[in-house]
């Protein structure tokens, strides 16, 4: 079978690169990130685009040490840990500087059991089978606010403490509330796990990607 195009009705920007090339172009032009530090403009910028909405930035808090302890972790070797399939699906693997493993538990077969039996979610079961890989991970949640409060509740029962947190999940029910938790939390030794989170509502698995693939590939942070 030969395939032919279709008559072409619109008039729209076709090549590839040309798309990409305007649109970091745009976001940069309307991007206002003279209130972040320069280490996060690129994770910034991933996230506006995967957002599609520049006043995502306004929206965008990190703690100062997560981009560098979230590079140095991935380089070393640790594992990204991911609450949902897509999002895993999202890490563009070339970036990652070591070949890392990118994990996400939600499908193991005694997930739902868990779930039923301590009255939550299966993201938030998922989590607890994060607890031989978790100790100096990186953590991205961008789907369920479930799954980070479940990870921070292990994290205050004094469990394995991952090297950064990406904590964008999406939604209306426990999605802003959960982002709070993540940048209020103390550890029971005191300090914190850096953390990079979208206050609100917004969030979702392209933006937390978004965020990874930034942290993950040096010259996004130049």
């Amino acid at each position: 079978m030969t395939l032919a195009p279709p008559s072409r009705r619109f008039e729209y920007v076709t090549d590839g690169l040309e798309i990409y090339r305007r649109s970091f172009a745009t976001i940069r032009e309307e991007t206002d990130l003279s209130g972040l530090p320069a280490d996060l403009h690129g994770v910034a910028t991933r996230v506006v685009h995967a957002a599609g909405d520049v006043g995502v930035v306004e929206d965008l808090a990190a703690h100062p040490d997560v981009v560098r302890d979230a590079r140095t972790a991935l380089l070393s070797g640790a594992p990204i840990l991911t609450d949902s399939q897509m999002l895993a699906s999202g890490v563009t693997r070339r970036r990652l500087p070591a070949d890392n493993e990118v994990v996400c538990t939600l499908r193991e077969p005694e997930v739902p059991g868990l779930a039923l039996a301590w009255g939550t979610t299966r993201a938030a079961a998922a989590v607890s089978l994060w607890a031989d890989r978790l100790e100096g991970a990186v953590v991205a949640v961008g789907n369920a606010p479930t799954a980070l409060f479940h990870l921070l509740e292990l994290l205050l029962d004094g469990g394995p403490r991952p090297a950064a947190v990406v904590g964008m999940p999406v939604g209306f029910i426990g999605s802003a509330e959960s982002k709070v938790a993540l940048a209020e939390h103390e550890l029971p030794g005191g300090g914190q796990v850096p953390w990079v989170v979208v206050h609100g509502r917004r969030g979702g698995s392209a933006m937390a990607a978004a965020a990874l693939n930034a942290i993950a590939d040096e010259d996004e942070l130049a």
